[in-house]
């Protein structure tokens, strides 16, 4: 009887650190991304949530604040910015090329006070 005890006790135990592993490699995270408008949110969610890794991803066009769910063991704030950048929006830390920045849309220009209202 206290073998079977034991046994259910060690197996109790692994379920919880499992289980506590799993959540350990979730991160959520909120940053400010620049952009305008609601193409703009559909361009930054489409890019977030393409990055291997990334759960979830939703961009407030009032705030300009990104907040992402993501593995961390797949990925990073960090790529997930530089995902950012590669479609054209910038983030404190890492900037999108010129070249990327001017093929957006006229109503997607941020930079500079060149902001377009439509």
């Amino acid at each position: 009887m206290k073998r079977i005890i034991l046994v259910l006790l060690v197996l109790a135990s692994c379920s919880l650190s499992a289980e506590a592993q799993q959540k350990s490699k979730t991160s959520r995270v909120k940053f400010e991304v620049d952009g305008v408008c609601k193409m703009c949110k559909a361009r930054i969610e489409k890019a977030a949530i393409l990055t291997k890794g990334v759960k979830f991803a939703v961009w407030d066009v009032n705030t300009k604040e990104l907040y992402c769910i993501y593995n961390n063991k797949k990925t990073s704030t960090l790529k997930i910015k530089k995902a950012l950048a590669a479609v054209g929006h910038d983030t404190k830390e890492i900037k999108a090329t010129d070249e990327v920045y001017s093929k957006l849309d006229a109503c997607c220009l941020y930079r500079g006070g060149e902001v377009k209202k439509h």
